[in-house]
């Protein structure tokens, strides 16, 4: 068996149908920063515990440091870079931009990413659940009540528009 044998991972990332051949130890994350150039997703700690590199997987928030890029063949893959519909923001972009739910930045990828599978898992239902469920992305600079307003705020804009459910997309269809 080869040392450095390389296995061919097909992905759909933000639209786009690409192909790598990658090694059995490269994480999604070093492939969508280093090999599909989408430098938006930041690495932060690198064991899962910052958040910093949530990103959808099939409209599910993962940490993508935690997950091998081999194990996520033909799925559909979601950046911060795949959340905006061409010159448009997606809601909760522009909810971070309107609430100021952002300093530094670094976390901010990972905390949209996050907020946008938060909203598709459709368990949140209050300012705390917001909270709870967002609990595993960490800002340094301490903007959480603002992360929180801009999350309600869109979650508040989708169930006047939808009813009593709210029902979030990336641009794809998401269940």
């Amino acid at each position: 068996m080869e040392l450095h044998q390389k296995h061919p991972v097909r992905l759909h990332i933000n639209g786009q149908d690409r192909e790598f051949n990658v090694e059995s130890w490269v994480t999604l994350l070093d492939l969508l920063r280093e090999r599909a150039g989408m430098t938006g997703t930041k690495k932060g700690c690198d064991q899962g515990q910052c958040g910093a590199c949530t990103v959808l997987v099939d409209g599910k928030r993962i940490n993508s440091c935690l997950t091998l890029a081999v194990m996520q063949d033909g799925k559909e893959i979601t950046t911060v870079e795949g959340l905006a519909q061409g010159e448009d923001l997606h809601p909760i972009q522009q909810a971070f931009i309107e609430c100021d739910a952002f300093q530094c930045g670094y976390c901010t990828p990972g905390q949209l990413c996050s907020a946008v599978g938060l909203m598709n898992e459709g368990q949140a239902t209050s300012r705390d659940d917001v909270r709870e469920l967002m609990s595993g992305n960490i800002c340094r600079c301490g903007a959480y009540p603002q992360i929180a307003d801009a999350v309600i705020q869109v979650m508040d804009l989708r169930k006047n528009d939808n009813g009593d459910k709210p029902a979030f997309t990336t641009g794809a269809v998401l269940a």
